[in-house]
């Protein structure tokens, strides 16, 4: 399956997860029921990677964890804020080029029409 092909399902489970529960909740409910409508669409979705920073020639876990990365291929950042802001932007392509990924996704469910609040992410795609 793509990077496309997933970026699709993912939208569509999302868009099931806003509907449902709306704005207002926490991330981690979100990602949690995001997790869910992953799993029933058939895709493998893993929640709260660690993600060691391979620096200076050694592997450091500096804390670091991604949201979901589904199918190994896809990595989803769940906001729940006022606003994306750039800063949220460079976090995920900054996880996108030290993973060597291709896409990724900024969704913050805090936001009425959850359209508003989805930014496609590419480390070159």
């Amino acid at each position: 399956m793509s990077e496309n092909e997933i970026g699709e399902k993912l939208l569509g489970c999302a868009f099931r997860v806003h509907s449902a529960l709306g704005p207002g909740l926490l991330e981690s409910a979100h990602e949690a029921c995001l997790s869910h409508e992953l799993g029933k669409a058939g895709l493998d979705a893993a929640r709260q990677m660690p993600f060691p920073i391979n620096y200076d020639g050694v592997e450091l876990d500096a804390g670091c964890r991604i949201d979901l990365l589904i199918e190994d291929i896809v990595i989803v950042e769940v906001k729940a804020v006022e606003k994306l802001l750039p800063v949220h932007t460079a976090q995920l392509l900054s996880y996108l080029k030290l993973s060597n990924r291709k896409l990724g996704y900024l969704l913050n469910f805090n936001t009425a029409q959850l359209r508003s609040g989805i930014k496609r992410v590419v480390n070159g795609l």
